[in-house]
């Protein structure tokens, strides 16, 4: 009886490692596990502070130690073999990685690496064999805000915003890896020549796990870097050439450092002899390449997805060509290679909760709340609020603004819950196609159908909620996929009996295999009196932009 097919996608954040297995044969999800950096008795000894971040030295300085990294992936397998976990049985490894993160190895790093490919070499910790792999000692991640002055630097060297945006579909972000590597090598020369590869973290840990410390990046990471073509998939020779200005060795060294750009959900090797012999996984075990936790995130699903958590972040799937003019919104590829836009807004379900804890309602109190829109008419009320600095679009903080002085909670919580909605639609509008296909949504809103009721009416087009993924979850799915493609444009003779010998005639339906695996709830239809309070010339949404922009012209960043 053949052995059952196990994917296994890790994801590694801002804050932990975390697992999800799933049967390639049942799309089930049979193991989720997540190691806490802080909580880990095993990993809460790198110097990490309460925002997950080693004592920053300046403002915007956001590092984490990349030996963390590694304690972390021993730790995992570690548990996962103790829960039971059949690790011989897993087919294929795919990672996501916080987006932007990335590390400096130098030239000492291929050799430390290739270590873990040879049969019996090696017994230490991956922390202990790879400590001596680094030009840099810590790895910058997306939090980074320093890069002002790099930022404009290499906005400026290729003409403009409008250049920028054009060639690498985002307006330089200052959290984006190529600034980030930019004031690296202003600041600490030294480190920045003795780097031989910089490695996204993405791409970073299939670099471990194969072994192989010129592992490639992937497209969907890539575009977080400020040096992607979007639309050619290179390295841009005019962002590279901006971007090298005035460090050692120019752009042709930089470049240098560079590894090449491959698919998300290409396979860039097997797994290397020490996890075999450690932990008894296969040798045959397939790396895939990876890429970012957006771009992970939105595997499971095809089209638009809002997820309505912390922060709203929006993703629009496009043909791949529409950028965003003004800038506040990034493209990017997905771990399957569909181009999407990511429009993420600071201010987002924080505020309602914080809403409703002014009029006395607990945290998890949602009953009141939700009894308290029942009474409201959508589209009547707005109250802007803006406790954090805004990036869709960019704005800076304010005080809570409505209508009137004294107001109920219906009305607040109904005008923060729209006007909230209102901005991520309005400023996503110029790259969302009009259609009437479902908007997939997901995040805790997904219980209140009077939120999901204006949902479907501000966006005038069917919603469709999902259960929470999360990027492990897609990094599984897109594992899944890229081995069946492999398989399928092999065309290897394969024994029959094989564990693997049905996968090559297999034909494998991403769609079908991600609705398995990801559970989707009962569409909401707009409701046409919605639409037509919110829609039109001079309605809510009309209102909510002039009112909006003149707010956040009186504050900004």
């Amino acid at each position: 009886m053949p052995r059952e097919r196990l994917a296994l996608g890790l994801d590694s954040s801002t804050q932990s490692l975390s697992a999800v297995v799933i049967d390639i044969d049942t799309a089930e999800k049979c193991f989720e596990h997540s190691l806490d950096y802080r909580a880990d008795a095993r990993l809460n000894h790198f110097g990490i502070g309460e925002d997950y971040i080693l004592p920053p030295r300046e403002d915007g300085e956001a590092e984490q130690p990349p030996l963390m990294y590694l304690a972390s992936l021993d730790a995992l397998f570690a548990d996962m073999r103790e829960a039971g976990i059949p690790l011989e049985n897993i087919h294929l490894i795919n990672t996501s990685g916080q987006q932007h993160g990335h590390v400096y190895l130098n030239r000492d790093a291929a050799a430390l690496l290739a270590q873990l490919t040879r049969k019996g070499a090696v017994t230490s910790p991956l922390q202990i064999l790879l400590k001596d792999a680094f030009a840099y000692p810590n790895a910058p991640i997306w939090m980074t805000a320093n890069t002002a002055v790099q930022t404009d630097a290499v906005r400026n060297g290729v003409g403009g915003k409008s250049e920028m945006i054009d060639l690498s579909g985002s307006d330089a972000p200052l959290r984006f890896t190529g600034a980030v590597v930019r004031r690296i090598g202003e600041q600490f020369p030294e480190c920045y020549t003795a780097t031989a590869k910089v490695q996204l973290i993405s791409s970073f840990i299939p670099a471990v796990l194969t072994g192989n410390a010129d592992v490639p990046i992937d497209y969907g990471n890539g575009c977080g870097m400020s040096l992607m073509n979007y639309r050619g998939k290179v390295w841009d020779p005019a962002l590279l050439a901006a971007t090298a200005e005035g460090l050692p060795g120019g752009v042709e060294i930089l470049a240098s450092k560079l590894p090449a750009l491959t698919r998300p959900d290409s396979i860039v090797g097997n797994l290397a002899a020490y996890y075999v012999e450690k932990y008894g996984f296969d040798g045959r075990c397939a790396v895939i390449a990876g890429s970012g936790d957006n771009p992970q995130s939105k595997v499971p699903v095809a089209g638009d997805l809002l997820s309505l958590g912390t922060s709203f972040v929006n993703m629009v799937s496009t043909d791949g060509d529409t950028l965003d003019p003004e800038g506040f919104a990034n493209a990017m590829y997905d771990g399957i290679n569909r181009p999407f836009m990511f429009g993420c807004r600071t201010n987002g379900a924080m505020v309602w909760d914080t809403v409703r804890s002014q009029y006395g309602l607990a945290k998890e109190e949602y009953a009141s709340a939700e009894a308290a829109l029942q009474t409201v008419v959508p589209g009547e009320f707005m109250t802007f609020w803006q406790p954090k600095t805004e990036s869709f679009p960019v704005s800076g903080a304010f005080e809570r603004i409505r209508a009137t002085t004294h107001s109920t909670l219906a009305e607040d919580y109904t005008g923060i819950i729209e006007t909230s909605l209102a901005a991520v639609y309005v400023y996503s509008a110029v790259f969302t196609k009009q259609t009437q296909d479902p908007l997939f949504v997901t995040g805790g809103a997904t219980e209140s159908p009077e939120i999901m009721r204006r949902v479907a009416g501000i966006w005038n087009r069917p919603t469709l909620p999902v259960e929470k993924g999360g990027a492990a979850l897609g990094a599984a799915v897109a594992g899944v996929k890229a081995l069946f493609d492999a398989a399928c444009k092999s065309k290897l003779a394969i024994e029959k009996g094989d564990a693997d010998a049905d996968m090559e005639a297999e034909s494998f339906d991403v769609e079908a295999f991600s609705a398995s695996v990801l559970k989707r709830g009962e569409p909401i239809q707009p409701d046409p009196k919605d639409v037509a309070a919110y829609h039109g010339e001079g309605k809510y949404l009309q209102q909510f932009r002039e009112k909006y922009e003149k707010i956040i012209a009186e504050h900004p960043i």
